[in-house]
């Protein structure tokens, strides 16, 4: 704690406050251009979200071609099967007759050696088995046979040791506590051949299957399983599976009636309308966006807020003066701006050999190119309906063909119109990265980190310097305090010399 002014009377800890705020002064324009350039920052992370987020449902809604294959299915017994599109970009029909559905094997085991009622909890040390090896052979989805060894421990209960089986083997497996006895299950349908080898055969080392009431025991013919038998268009088939793949269409298979079952299908118009729509919408949204990043209007007068200055206005008062602050940061940047234009030119032209946008229904509001308005675009519902009910495989084509990009001077390019914005959003977004990163990256891996690690270290200097200065000036106040001192103390002695104390 100093404290100055014994001498002089004079306020000397005020007088160098206000001295210091003189010399703080370069300090603050510092402070507030450092402010600046973090909300510049945090503004193009926003930014590049966005992109990213419109990159990312470009290529899930648009470049994938499953949004396109949506298909409405219509089946003459729909309780007995039901179809969906997997990944036909055709349309499918004609009969179905399914004479056999497939079914799982079971198999139960004996009463365990310890008799029924026991506990599910109950060890295998309890049923006097040591540790050992439990071997499961269970039929696979091909119909094959696969063997795989349970490690049994004494500490494992009943249930513990269900777990396992079904966790790790091609059985499920469950403990009935009041009959004693187990089940077990295979996890795929299909035999093992007609009254032939079981589906599942269980043994061990040591005696586990044996107590568990599990050595010997087969499949009952009765309970053997069997594969699904169908006819498709005439083709007769089987599979282990009531799901089955036909000509990209998955059919449930659901009971078996054996007579013929009508289908047929075709493109589900509204659903890839309303994918359209969604992405002419998100395109239309960014572009309001970064418009208006580019077009705000910038409030120099509104300099960033120091501690001191915000505790002297209300809250309110610091939200509306920031707002003020922080707008038309992004004002004419050339990346954004940049990357306006180019998705701008994107959607002007065709794509070799299916179209272009106009073709099927989109346009800008005044019906000339995507350049214009803002680049913003409307859908004709009717045209664009008619589009995909024509020739959806065409539609889809138009914006996700992939192929060379158009070159610079030509509106025609093998690209579609969603690969080419992707292909210009990916592009942004890593620009817009190099200058402002993101929340992970390190200082020195971007542009405004640098600049921003740089004030910091010209903020410290000052500090430094600051306090070097004010130092100064208490050095000096303390030596004209200490001349006043003895000034004082040379005067009281020359008045007591001269008798002037009589």
């Amino acid at each position: 704690m100093r404290i100055g002014g014994i001498a002089s009377g004079m306020d000397t800890e005020t007088l160098i406050n206000d001295l210091m705020k003189a010399e703080r002064m370069p300090l603050t324009k510092i402070t507030q251009k450092k402010q600046t350039l973090q909300w510049q920052l945090d503004s193009y992370r926003a930014v590049n979200r966005k992109v990213k987020e419109f990159s990312d449902n470009v290529f899930n809604n648009m470049v994938l071609s499953t949004k396109f294959n949506a298909k409405i299915t219509e089946s003459s017994a729909p309780n007995d099967v039901s179809i969906n599109n997997k990944n036909s970009t055709s349309d499918f029909s004609g009969t179905i007759k399914i004479e056999q559905l497939a079914k799982n094997s079971t198999m139960q085991s004996r009463v365990i050696e310890a008799g029924a009622g026991k506990s599910a909890k109950t060890t295998m040390a309890d049923l006097g088995i040591t540790g050992t090896t439990l071997k499961i052979s269970a039929i696979d989805e091909n119909g094959v046979m696969k063997d795989t060894d349970v490690t049994i421990a004494s500490t494992d209960t009943i249930q513990s040791v269900m777990d396992k089986i079904t966790k790790q083997t091609g059985v499920n497996a469950f403990y009935d506590a009041k009959s004693g006895q187990i089940a077990l299950s295979t996890k795929n349908g299909g035999n093992n051949g007609t009254n032939g080898p079981s589906e599942i055969v269980v043994t061990s080392t040591g005696d586990v299957a044996s107590k568990l009431g599990l050595d010997g025991e087969i499949v009952a013919n009765t309970n053997k399983g069997q594969n699904a038998i169908y006819t498709v268009n005439g083709l007769k088939m089987e599979s282990s599976k009531n799901i089955v793949d036909v000509n990209g269409f998955e059919f449930t298979l659901k009971a078996a009636n054996n007579t013929d079952i009508n289908f047929s299908t075709k493109p589900d118009t509204d659903a890839v309308f309303e994918n359209i729509v969604k992405f002419v919408d998100d395109y239309n949204k960014l572009m309001d966006e970064l418009n208006s990043l580019v077009r705000e209007k910038p409030y120099r007068d509104f300099k960033p807020l120091s501690a001191e200055e915000k505790e002297a206005m209300s809250d309110k008062e610091v939200e509306l003066w920031e707002e003020k602050a922080k707008s038309g940061l992004l004002r004419n940047d050339p990346m954004i701006s940049g990357m306006i234009t180019k998705m701008r030119s994107a959607l002007m032209g065709s794509v070799k050999d299916q179209g272009s946008l106009k073709d099927i229904g989109i346009a800008t509001p005044g019906g000339q190119y995507a350049w214009q308005q803002d680049g913003k675009l409307v859908v004709d519902e009717k045209k664009l309906k008619e589009a995909i009910n024509a020739d959806p495989d065409k539609v889809q084509k138009i914006f996700s063909q992939t192929g060379t990009a158009t070159t610079p001077g030509s509106t025609t390019g093998e690209q579609g119109f969603a690969v080419r914005l992707r292909a210009i959003a990916e592009s942004s977004y890593k620009d817009i990265h190099k200058r402002a990163g993101d929340t992970g990256s390190t200082e020195a891996s971007f542009t405004l980190g640098r600049n921003l690690k740089a004030i910091n270290e010209q903020m410290d200097k000052f500090q430094t310097r600051l306090k070097m200065v004010e130092n100064r000036y208490w050095k000096q106040f303390s030596a004209m305090e200490n001349a006043i001192q003895r000034a004082n103390a040379q005067s009281a002695n020359l008045m007591n010399a001269l008798g002037g104390g009589a």
